[in-house]
This record gives C-alpha cells, sequence and structure tokens, in this order.
C-alpha cells in the first residue's frame, strides 16, 4: 500500500483528516517536509491544511507551492473543526486551573473559556496539548477525539468552539492530478506584468465570466518581488484537460507574466 505523509504530529486534525483516505500514514513535522516526502518518492501523497473558513488560507502551504515545489494537487479533503475539552480520568470542570492548546483552537473557544475562567497556555499543535496534560489533574487541553484516544483523556465537553461552521480545508499532493471526473474543479495561480494598464485583472477574470465558467475562489498574496506586486490564485468549476477550460487556461496564460497550475481534481460539494 502507498504511504501517505502529513503534517503531524498524530492527533491533529490533518491527522484525522488523512485518515479519511489511508491508514498508511507517516507523519512529518512540517509542511515543507510532507511535500519533500511526495518530491523524494518516500511517499505517493502528501497532506497538509490549505485554507480555514474562520482563519482564511495557509499561507505557507500556497507559498511553498508557488516557489518552492513542483507537486500538483490530486484532491482536497474538508472536515469540520470540532474543539473538544479532554481531560484525565477522574478530573471534574471544577479541578481545572490551566487549559493548554494551539493558539488558533484557544482563540476559537475563547467563550466557553472564559466562563471557565482558568489560564490559557499556547503549544505547538493541539495534539501537542494532549500530550502535554496527560496524567495531570488540574489541567486540561482542548483538541480531537482522536488525540483524547491517544493520550488517555476523555472529552469532559464536547463541540466547545463558538462557531459551528469552522471548517478546514485539506489538499492531497502528488506529482500528477487527478483524472477527470466530470465534475472537478482546478487551481491556478499567475501573476500580472509589472507595466501592466488599468484593469488588467478585470480583464483576465472577464475571460472566464466570458466562458460562463464559476469561479470559486479569487485571492491575491504578495509575489515577494516588491510592494504592490501580487500574485493571484483562483479556483474554478471545469478540468484542465477538457478542451474548453485548455483554451481558457492557454489564454489566460497568454496575458499573464508568471502563470501555474496547480492541479484539477474532483470537486468535493
Amino acid at each position: 500500500m502507498d504511504k501517505i505523509s502529513f503534517l503531524g504530529p498524530n492527533g491533529t486534525f490533518t491527522h484525522e483528516a488523512a485518515s479519511t483516505i489511508s491508514d498508511n500514514l507517516i507523519s512529518f513535522c512540517s509542511i515543507q517536509s510532507v511535500m519533500e516526502s511526495v518530491v523524494n518518492d518516500k511517499c505517493k501523497n502528501g497532506i497538509v491544511p490549505i485554507e480555514n473558513s474562520i482563519e482564511g488560507s495557509v499561507t505557507l502551504t500556497l507559498d511553498l507551492l508557488v516557489h518552492k515545489f513542483d507537486l500538483m494537487i490530486e484532491g482536497e479533503i474538508i472536515i469540520p473543526i470540532n474543539h473538544n475539552l479532554l481531560v484525565n480520568e477522574g478530573t471534574q470542570i471544577e479541578d481545572i486551573t490551566d487549559v493548554y492548546s494551539h493558539s488558533q483552537a484557544l482563540a476559537q473557544c475563547q467563550p466557553f473559556l472564559e466562563k471557565m475562567n482558568v489560564n490559557k497556555h499556547f503549544s505547538l499543535s493541539t495534539a501537542a496539548a494532549a500530550k502535554k496534560v496527560e496524567g495531570q489533574k488540574n489541567v486540561a487541553a482542548i483538541g480531537t477525539l482522536t488525540a483524547g484516544k491517544l493520550y488517555n483523556l476523555k472529552p469532559l465537553a464536547c463541540n466547545i468552539q463558538d462557531n459551528d461552521s469552522n471548517q478546514t480545508r485539506f489538499i492531497i499532493l502528488s506529482k500528477n492530478d487527478h483524472k477527470p471526473t466530470g465534475k472537478d474543479k482546478t487551481s491556478i495561480v499567475f501573476s500580472l506584468y509589472a507595466d501592466s494598464e488599468s484593469g488588467a485583472l478585470y480583464k483576465i477574470l472577464k475571460i472566464f465570466a466570458q466562458e460562463n465558467i464559476s469561479l470559486t475562489k479569487i485571492e491575491s498574496r504578495p509575489s515577494k518581488e516588491g510592494l504592490g506586486s501580487y500574485i493571484f490564485f483562483i479556483d474554478l468549476e471545469g478540468h484542465r484537460l477538457d478542451a474548453r477550460i485548455s483554451n481558457i487556461l492557454t489564454e489566460v496564460k497568454d496575458k499573464t507574466s508568471f502563470f501555474k497550475i496547480l492541479g484539477s481534481y474532483p470537486l468535493v460539494d
């Protein structure tokens, strides 16, 4: 069975996402090392986060795909982000004086924590927080149910986040993207010429509008080439191998100073 790498450690939300498609998983400590494992053929696929519905895009993932690695998106996984208060056996909520978790998890559970009136501590990940509190009576972690099982913790309270619509999108990276399925989307990135005339971005977007192509995401990022210079990320419905989409992408490429297809893959509802 082909190995799949993911941004660890075990017990994180990325681990939960990866577990939905395989049991043959290898944990890596950084997004870059996950990508390197695929480039170096240590793993067939790598899974990393790319976007959260509350926090926005994972900029490191985007930057590495643009500037460092020639990998393609083969698929995506979207999971709900449900935070749980994890404690050791016998600990009651009134016993808790300190809570550990990743900074984002603590922020997303702020109303619940304010009612508890506890000290909050940052951890590198929700899984690291669970490991930290294992065996301690007066402390708790905010993390996944998977982390609780790994470190012998029980959920004292579930779904304590303040936004129940919180979701994270993970991408499945490979050296190749996915074959057409008839219900796909394509991710591209491009930049405009430095001396582009006014309305240059509008003219690019107009190409898609004229062909009735739905854009599911538009985002800009600094190009790292100076102030006022940007790269643009677009997700569009359709597969790059479809004749109509292929022609559109060729037209966009001809009008941009930099253009890269990040992959075509099945559209997830």
